[in-house]
């Protein structure tokens, strides 16, 4: 059924239900009573039922009118929350973004900024995702994703970053490992060790930053097994399997059978980098971007 009616026909049914005269509800409306008459009857037209019971002493709704008018307050009543909706996404304080994670991130700073983005902005859904730093630099230039929290550097046209923290390696060990009665490691300490790293396709941002330090320290390291997630290289260290190198965001995470060593000198870092497309026009992702400027800025 084609339905020729207006949101304004329903505002005149609606304040005519509530007043049950014409006159009354031609003078609220601004019109003329004929003007009413002709807005009411071409709407029972349109749906094809009689809404009003009409005389020359009253007006009634019909059975048919009581279950319209119910209807008819629903229907504004969800288009006022819709402009609301409308106007508080317009100020960013409603909507979705999508936020892309890397272990680091999810271990590190991420669970702080989410807290206070959404006691701050509630109405705001942030649909969260693991996706690896190669798979992230590929969905933010293809605007898949709205914010990416990566293992930097990465500098593209069309991109902004900031840097969320600067963590320092740190060296993963069993607790019988012979290494872990020392206070500190250095790299060419483990020039002989077997190493466990992450596998090539997920973790080959981090990888990059682990096979230069070895190379500055004058060895490449022996990978002798590789897992795809963190809890995978962590049992795997911690079976002897072998050594390995970690950003220091590991310390937050309780795993027996692991021992957790700094590097002597500290220089070697890994940073977590917030991407967003510079074309971004959406007011909920620039929220998110400065409640994550603020809170790095008391890290």
């Amino acid at each position: 059924m084609a339905m020729r009616f207006e949101l304004r026909h329903l505002r005149a049914f609606v304040l005519l239900a509530e007043e049950l005269h014409f006159g009354h509800a031609a003078e609220r409306l601004c019109m003329t009573q004929p003007a009413l008459s002709r807005i009411i009857r071409s709407l029972e037209e349109d749906i094809g039922v009689e809404l009003l019971l009409r005389t020359t002493r009253s007006v009634e709704l019909t059975e048919a009118g009581r279950v319209f008018l119910s209807e008819c307050r629903e229907v504004l009543r969800l288009l006022e929350r819709g402009v609301m909706r409308t106007h508080s996404a317009a100020l960013g304080e409603a909507g979705n973004i999508s936020v892309a994670y890397t272990d680091f991130a999810i271990n590190g700073p991420l669970p702080r900024i989410l807290e206070a983005f959404r006691r701050e902005h509630p109405g705001v859904r942030v649909e969260l995702s693991y996706v690896p730093t190669v798979v992230q630099k590929e969905e933010i230039l293809a605007g898949h994703i709205d914010i990416g929290l990566m293992v930097g550097p990465f500098q593209s046209k069309g991109v902004n970053s900031i840097s969320v923290m600067f963590d320092p390696l740190v060296v993963l060990l069993s607790d019988g490992h012979p290494l872990a009665r020392q206070e500190a490691i250095s790299l060419k300490d483990l020039s002989e060790e077997p190493f466990v790293l992450g596998s090539k396709g997920s973790w080959a941002a981090f990888r990059h930053i682990v096979f230069s330090a070895c190379r500055e320290a004058g060895f490449s390291p022996n990978v002798v097994q590789e897992a795809s997630t963190s809890d995978g290289i962590f049992g795997l260290v911690s079976a002897n399997i072998g050594v390995s190198l970690y950003p220091g965001c590991v310390r937050s995470i309780q795993r027996q059978g692991l021992t957790i060593r700094p590097l002597e000198g500290g220089v070697h870092q890994v940073e977590t980098l917030a991407v967003w497309r510079s074309d971004s026009v959406s007011p909920s992702v620039q929220r998110f971007v400065s409640t994550l400027s603020n809170i790095i800025r008391h890290l």
